[in-house]
């Protein structure tokens, strides 16, 4: 946190503006549609009911229906946390106004009080605490849910966590989740504060609210806009790893301004037109699905990717037959063969089961297996297609060709939480690539890493050994295929500017800051 004090501030910064900006403007309408709904009683039930659906949709889901409609960065994130927000305050602005004793509010309309005068001098003044405990769970809520901002590249202190689950960094995930709930903690703590005198200010705040709830609406559709010709958008573990964009954009001179997010979204914001450079794998399916171009890596920067079966070694002692059956696939999987399936799978959206076991008739394996029962081997995947796709199949293999029975437990996620998976003995395998085990997992000394990093065989058997010697983790045969690192461009933007290889993309940044 010292090291990196600087972008932590900046990440807490963009956090709170975020969080400030969706809580006020929750604020205001959640309160205004509660009190409505005191007045129209018999649509209360309904309203509320609709609002508190947006409390059960996925937050990551949430975020990615956003994308289409208003793309990628801070106004997604700000409508996203507004509608968590509604609830809370909505609910218990209905509820301490309806809770506010008859008795008193027959007084007050004998007095001559009007409907208006009422609600402002007697009811909001009595319904104070219950509509502050509201305001104060969706502040607490908004601030963890703020986190995952940070896939749909709205900054926040998502950003750290994130990084750190791709890289296997626990430090760096404390540096992002302690000021998360720091914040949380000292936000609930100072609205404490301010429910014990909010009755006093009661006439300011409803005079003012109006007026900063504009100024909000002004910033957010005015400051959240960017002029940039070129935008860029990378996950995690792609933006920030050596192999990644860090050691790229010296080796090709790229000065562009990049934005983090999730590897799913950031294909729909492409699809979307919010992007036009992504990082992605030679593999994927949604290349040829979307219309991307993989530009040339003509400097030869990215180092290869073979996938391979990472098995505990306690597992492979217990189950030798299993060294036998992943042989059955060792080399069968082509670069093309599993690009072809990914595309099955993210465009003709056929199931990684179907696609799988489709791949294994077509080489001659079996595939007719599907045992129940307890599960005798445990397979995990990362997050993404093709981690999905393997895991299928390397659960028919198994089932086919031994007596075991296997269960899936599929998207885990990152690197970090297959490897935490694996170690633990909460899954038993899982596919890998042999320079991520190299860079992520052995995370050797640079100048190993120089010395064997462009050779394949080098780079599998130096993982493989030290795998086995410091974690217990026996890589099995290579698949084949080698998922490396791309940038990826929207085919027409490539073509209209003639950039063919990421040379061409350096050159072109340089001629737009001219």
């Amino acid at each position: 946190m010292i090291d990196n004090r600087g972008e932590i501030w900046e990440q807490t910064m963009e956090h709170l503006w975020i969080t400030l900006v969706a809580m006020i403007i929750a604020i205001f309408l959640g309160t205004l549609m509660g009190v409505i709904l005191t007045r129209v009683k018999k649509i209360s039930g309904p309203v509320i009911s609709v609002v508190g659906i947006f409390q059960t949709i996925p937050s990551l889901a949430l975020l990615g229906f956003m994308i289409p409609v208003f793309g990628i960065g801070v106004v997604p994130a700000i409508i996203a946390l507004f509608l968590y927000a509604l609830l809370p305050i909505v609910r218990n602005t209905y509820t301490g106004i309806l809770k506010v004793d008859d008795a008193v509010k027959e007084a007050a309309i004998g007095m001559g009080m009007t409907n208006l005068q009422l609600l402002r001098k007697v009811e909001i003044p009595l319904a104070i605490p219950i509509i502050f405990a509201g305001i104060r769970t969706a502040f607490v809520i908004n601030v963890g849910v703020a986190t995952l901002c940070a896939l749909i590249a709205a900054g926040g202190l998502g950003e750290f966590i994130f990084r750190g689950i791709s890289l296997n960094n626990v430090n760096m995930i404390f540096a992002g989740a302690i000021p998360a709930a720091l914040l949380a903690l000292f936000f609930d703590f100072i609205l404490s504060k301010i429910q014990e005198k909010v009755h006093l200010w009661i006439k300011p705040i409803l005079t003012g609210f109006g007026a900063l709830f504009l100024l909000v609406l002004v910033f957010v559709t005015f400051g959240s806009s960017s002029d940039k010709e070129l935008r860029a958008g990378f996950p995690s573990e792609f933006l920030h790893r050596e192999d990644g964009f860090l050691g790229l954009s010296k080796v090709y001179d790229l000065d562009m301004e990049t934005r983090e997010l999730d590897a799913g979204l950031m294909y729909e914001a492409v699809k979307n037109n919010d992007l036009e450079v992504i990082g992605g794998y030679t593999t994927d399916g949604r290349i040829k699905a979307y219309g991307l171009k993989i530009l040339t890596d003509d400097k030869n920067y990215f180092p290869p990717y073979f996938a391979a079966p990472i098995v505990r070694g306690a597992t492979l002692r217990k189950y030798p037959e299993l060294k036998k059956v992943f042989d059955l696939l060792a080399d069968k999987i082509s670069d093309e063969d599993m690009a072809q399936m990914n595309y099955e799978v993210d465009e003709n959206k056929k199931s990684p089961k179907t696609v799988a076991d489709g791949f294994l008739k077509s080489i001659g394996l079996k595939v007719q297996a599907d045992r129940t029962g307890e599960a005798d081997i445990i397979i995990g995947s990362k997050n993404f297609t093709e981690s999905y796709v393997l895991a299928q199949m390397f659960a028919t293999l198994i089932e086919n060709y031994t007596n075991l029975t296997v269960s899936l437990k599929l998207g885990f996620g990152g690197t970090k939480l297959n490897l935490d998976a694996l170690a633990g003995g909460d899954i038993d395998l899982y596919p890998e690539y042999s320079g991520t085990g190299l860079l992520v997992l052995i995370k050797p000394p640079s100048d190993v890493i120089n010395s064997i990093i462009k050779d394949k065989d080098k780079v599998y058997n130096y993982v493989k050994d030290k795998s086995r010697e410091d974690h217990d983790f026996e890589w099995l045969a290579p698949l084949g295929f080698n998922n490396t690192h791309a940038l990826l461009m929207r085919e027409d933007y490539a073509t209209e500017r003639g950039i063919e290889n990421i040379t061409d993309l350096s050159n072109y940044i340089k001629s737009l800051e001219k």
